[in-house]
C-alpha cells in the first residue's frame, strides 16, 4: 500500500469499523459442544487427580512419612537459618517458582535454581555439606496436583515455625484478597447496623387527633428510607411486622385493631449497648434463651434498643437482623 493511502485510512477513523467483527457468527453448534464436552472433561480429569491425592495422603502411611520428613527438614533447614532451595524444569519449574513465592510471603527464605543455570555456575554458593534434599510422592505429573502439594507443604510449614501464620503472611503480602483478610479487623459494633429512632417517620405526624388507619402505616412505610414507621413517639412498627399484614384486612380498619400483633411500645424494648459488638449481642441472646423466662422475650418479632453512650435508645435493630429462624426455635 502507498504510503499516502495507508495515511488517509489511518487519520480517518470514519472509515474504520465502529464495532469489532462478530467472530461467532457462522460457528458450528455442534463443535461448540464438543469443546464445552473436552472442556468439562479436563475439568473432570483434574478433580479426579486432586481426590487421588486426597486419598493418598489420607490413607497411604509412606506418603505421609515423607510429607512429614519433608516438613522436618525444611523446618530444621528454617530455623537453622538456611535457605529452602527449590528447583525444576519446564511446568514443574513454574510450580517451583509459586513455591517460592508461597514460602516467602509466610517469611520462609528460600529461592528457585533452574537445574541449567546450577550447571553453570549458580550451584556455587550452597555448600555440598548444608545440602539435605527429598522427595513426596504425587500420584500423577499433572500441574494441579503438584500446585496442591506444595501449597499443603508451605502452609503445613507456616503453621510448624509461626503461631499465628496469617499475621506473617499479611506482614510479608500485605496486598491482595489474602493479605486484606488476613489483617486484623475490629468487630463490628451493634450499634453500627441500628437505625436512628430520629429517622423514622410517625404515622399522621402533625395531622392532628385523626386515629391512623391501617392504610396510614403501609403508606408512611413506603415513605420511609428504613421501612421502619413509628405509631406515636413511643410505639413503632419493624418493617417484617409491616409485612405481615395481609391482603385481607381492610386497609380503612383502624390501625389499633390489629396494632396489638404489630406494634411494640418503647417499654418492651430490649436494651442492648450500641458498644457492643455483634457478635457478644448474639452471645447474650443465646445465653438468655436457655431461660424460659429469656425464651419469652427474646423471640421473633423483638425488638432491640440500641441504648448510646449518653443512656438514651437512639436506634433500634429487629432481632432477626441478627439471629436466624433457627437460633429463635
Amino acid at each position: 500500500m502507498p504510503l499516502s493511502s495507508y495515511a488517509q485510512v489511518q487519520t480517518n477513523p470514519l472509515r474504520l469499523p465502529l464495532t469489532p467483527p462478530n467472530f461467532w457468527d457462522g460457528l458450528d453448534k455442534e463443535a461448540d459442544d464438543d469443546i464445552i464436552s473436552l472442556a468439562t472433561h479436563v475439568i473432570a480429569t483434574e478433580r479426579d487427580a486432586l481426590a487421588n491425592l486426597h486419598n493418598l495422603y489420607q490413607s497411604d502411611p509412606a506418603a505421609q512419612r515423607s510429607f512429614k520428613q519433608a516438613l522436618h527438614v525444611m523446618g530444621k533447614t528454617s530455623r537453622q537459618g538456611g535457605r529452602i532451595i527449590v528447583s525444576g524444569m519446564g511446568k514443574s519449574g513454574k510450580i517451583g517458582q509459586k513455591f517460592v513465592a508461597t514460602l516467602n510471603s509466610f517469611g520462609i527464605r528460600s529461592a528457585f535454581l533452574h537445574p541449567t543455570e546450577a550447571m553453570h555456575g549458580d550451584l556455587a554458593p550452597i555448600p555440598s555439606t548444608e545440602v539435605d534434599a527429598f522427595g513426596v510422592p504425587t500420584p500423577t505429573s499433572s500441574t494441579t496436583t503438584a500446585l496442591a502439594l506444595t501449597d499443603a507443604l508451605a502452609l503445613a510449614l507456616a503453621r510448624r515455625l509461626h503461631p499465628n501464620p496469617t499475621e506473617i503472611f499479611h506482614h510479608y503480602h500485605p496486598g491482595g484478597t489474602i493479605g486484606a483478610s488476613a489483617a486484623p479487623t475490629a468487630p463490628q459494633l451493634i450499634g453500627s447496623i441500628a437505625t436512628n429512632v430520629d429517622d423514622v417517620p410517625i404515622i399522621l405526624d402533625g395531622q392532628g387527633p385523626k386515629s391512623p388507619t391501617v392504610l396510614d402505616a403501609l403508606l408512611t412505610a413506603a415513605r420511609s428510607a428504613s421501612g421502619w414507621v413509628r405509631a406515636s413517639s413511643d410505639t413503632i412498627i419493624a418493617p417484617r411486622q409491616i409485612q405481615r399484614i395481609g391482603r385481607k384486612v381492610d386497609l380503612k380498619e383502624p390501625l389499633s385493631s390489629i396494632g396489638h400483633a404489630i406494634v411494640v411500645e418503647k417499654l418492651d424494648w430490649i436494651s442492648i449497648p450500641a458498644a457492643n459488638s455483634i457478635q457478644e449481642a448474639q452471645e447474650w441472646i443465646l445465653s438468655m434463651r436457655q431461660t424460659s423466662r429469656g425464651r419469652t422475650f427474646l423471640k421473633p418479632g423483638t425488638i432491640l434498643g440500641i441504648v448510646d453512650s449518653q443512656k438514651c435508645v437512639s436506634g433500634v435493630v429487629e432481632i432477626e437482623e441478627i439471629m436466624t429462624g433457627d437460633q429463635l426455635q
